[in-house]
């Protein structure tokens, strides 16, 4: 059985009419066409919600949305089935979510990792073929999508709880895919977290863990008789120009076997297509580059470091009412951008102890979470 697994899949302005006029083959080439239609399962993450009702829900970052005849496309492509366990999946609210499942329904496309409690989002989805039974279980991360007592929403991973499910659906099934959605945006490597907590889901069960996410091809582990892949770009997001969104990667799985191949994609307009001969090399050969770096000792966390580092004064100076007024930002554009550098690195010495405590010590975490929430 070769099941092939894209990573984002979303409908934008830009394509969204050949999503729902069914020509898709005019934002992709026929080669990849042909690649997906001779696979026996295809998996991808739908990235947003279909709906025609934009009621955008109060969160960080973009609000993403597409119409409910954008799934005409998908149907065209020969997707089975689509993980919505994700950062956009309630990005229109509860009627967002529920109106993509009804269409998904409609339509016969396979899904998992969202729903009404955390029982039933957690649920995986088990597919039989060949007299062989495979297993996705999908889970995100902590953001706004995630279902709790007061909302339906996404699977999150909850080590007291994902990992058992990962057990579990080891029991009953003969190979095991976890779809994690998860890492740092435009970030190559996994983060020391990360890592442990990918390694650990191999440990109790996963045959292949993959982590959605990233927007960029990352890197593979292999650890104990698994694989890992950090990072394997969008499949069709016409979003941005960025250098990391221009090139992805498809994995194909043969559950037989358990053989492991990438097949890499180049952004194409406002569509994608197979990368091609020196292009194509030079995309796996990055990626098992990266993949050759992470085995040398303390290589992650070094990158890390240095990569927090660049990212800190983000983090630093949101919500600070100093740094955030206009005339500070006055002041500081003045003076070249060096006065918020100074500010900052000034307030993270007076407060880093406090800080720290805050963010790593979960009692600490659990009050400050619950206490900004209301």
């Amino acid at each position: 059985m070769r099941i092939l697994i894209g990573a984002d899949i979303v409908p934008t302005l830009s394509n969204q009419q050949y999503f729902e006029e069914e020509q898709m083959e005019k934002i992709i080439d026929s080669r990849l066409f042909e690649l997906l239609k001779k696979a026996d399962y295809r998996v991808f993450n739908l990235e947003v919600p279909l709906t025609d009702k934009s009621k955008p829900i109060e969160k960080a970052g973009p609000n993403l949305i597409a119409s409910v005849k954008s799934v005409a496309g998908l149907k065209q492509l020969g997707i089975n089935f689509l993980t919505l366990a994700n950062n956009h999946i309630l990005d229109q609210g509860e009627q967002g979510l529920w109106s993509t499942t009804e269409q998904l329904d409609k339509n016969k496309i396979s899904y998992a990792g969202v729903g009404h409690t955390h029982a039933e989002a957690a649920k995986p989805h088990i597919v039989e073929m060949e007299g062989k039974k495979i297993g996705i279980y999908c889970c995100a991360e902590h953001e706004f999508s995630i279902v709790s007592a007061k909302q339906a929403g996404a699977n999150p991973f909850d080590p007291l709880e994902s990992l058992d499910h990962i057990v579990a659906l080891r029991a009953q099934c003969d190979y095991v895919i976890c779809l994690y959605h998860g890492g740092k945006e435009h970030y190559r490597y996994p983060s020391p977290n990360l890592q442990k907590t990918c390694r650990k889901i191999v440990e109790k069960g996963a045959d292949l863990v993959i982590c959605q996410h990233t927007h960029c091809i990352g890197c593979e582990e292999k650890w104990q008789e698994g694989t890992i892949v950090y990072g394997q770009g969008n499949f069709l997001f016409d979003h941005s120009e960025s250098e990391f969104w221009q090139t992805s990667v498809l994995v194909s799985v043969d559950t037989n076997t358990k053989k492991i191949e990438y097949i890499p994609l180049r952004k194409n307009g406002k569509g994608v297509r197979l990368a091609v001969e020196d292009d194509a090399t030079k995309i796996l050969t990055e990626m098992m580059q990266r993949s050759e770096e992470i085995k040398k000792e303390d290589f992650i966390e070094k990158q890390y470091r240095a990569f927090a580092l660049q990212v800190r004064e983000l983090y630093l100076k949101t919500g600070d009412p100093i740094a955030t007024s206009f005339a500070f930002r006055v002041v500081n554009k003045l003076l070249r951008h060096k006065l918020m550098p100074w500010y900052l690195d000034r307030k993270l010495k007076k407060n880093r102890r406090f800080l720290i405590n805050f963010v790593e010590c979960e009692a600490h975490r659990e009050v400050y979470m619950n206490g900004i929430k209301e």
